[in-house]
């Protein structure tokens, strides 16, 4: 039996090369932020698809089988881009793919949605949750009539790339209002698409100033889904919105334990 201060949290993991060879891993910034901020223990799952070296292990990737190990499950960013054949588009020239994490990821948010396992999505997995659940994408925000560039200066370190980049307005009688206390917060912005139609079952909970979707939950509130597009891991210790959303979602883990 799992020891109730240490609730397990599942990160799929982003397949990345490294030399010749595919690897498994994901950013170590989540990995602190879910230890540190949430107070849960982080377990990382091999994203299980169609593999470079052998073919897919479906006898082992099943989604409960999965999920009956864990207690929530918790959905990264990456430079890799949700397959747009998801929801009924194509893919443009130099498209970043991951057909392994998406292979992985989509079925488990929709089975960990319906088993009521807390569920906390930022950036790539904000757009995977809407996408999972039957929403679209913007592919190239900065490429829309009317919305901003959201895209980081590539020529900035990487603390001013994930620096703060603009105000999001927080929907009124939100979870994301009610944690920030106020009606609007500031954020970074580290993404060149976002939500486009968005997915039956979630309700907005945050936008940029130019009206891209910024935060979603689900309207079902008894089952706990939050997703956010921009990175609260990071440096979460002193932002007190980004660390009150880790907390929060410790908490909605350990209260389901």
């Amino acid at each position: 039996m799992r020891h109730q201060q240490w609730p397990v949290v599942g990160i799929p993991c982003d397949v990345y090369w490294q030399g010749k060879h595919p690897h498994h891993g994901c950013g170590e910034k989540y990995i602190n932020a879910l230890a540190h901020g949430a107070g849960v223990r982080p377990v990382l799952l091999p994203a299980i698809g169609g593999g470079t070296d052998l073919a897919p292990l479906a006898d082992i990737c099943q989604p409960d089988e999965v999920l009956d190990s864990l207690d929530g499950l918790f959905l990264t960013g990456n430079i890799s881009n949700v397959d747009p054949r998801f929801y009924g588009e194509q893919s443009p020239a130099g498209n970043l793919l991951d057909p392994q994490r998406d292979a992985t990821v989509l079925p488990l948010i929709r089975r960990a949605i319906e088993r009521d396992i807390p569920l906390f999505a930022v950036c790539r997995g904000f757009q995977e949750l809407n996408v999972a659940l039957g929403g679209s994408l913007y592919q190239r925000v900065h490429e829309v009539p009317g919305l901003l560039d959201h895209r980081e200066d590539s020529s900035l370190p990487r603390e001013g790339q994930y620096d703060y980049a603009h105000d999001i307005f927080l929907a009124e009688g939100g979870l994301l209002r009610q944690l920030a206390g106020v009606e609007r917060v500031r954020v970074n912005s580290v993404h060149g698409q976002g939500i486009h139609r968005l997915a039956e079952g979630l309700a907005v909970e945050a936008t940029a100033p130019d009206g891209l979707i910024e935060a979603v939950q689900l309207t079902e509130r008894s089952r706990f889904a939050l997703g956010v597009q921009f990175h609260p891991e990071w440096q979460y210790q002193r932002d007190p919105f980004y660390r009150a959303l880790f907390e929060h979602f410790g908490e909605a883990v350990r209260a389901r334990l």
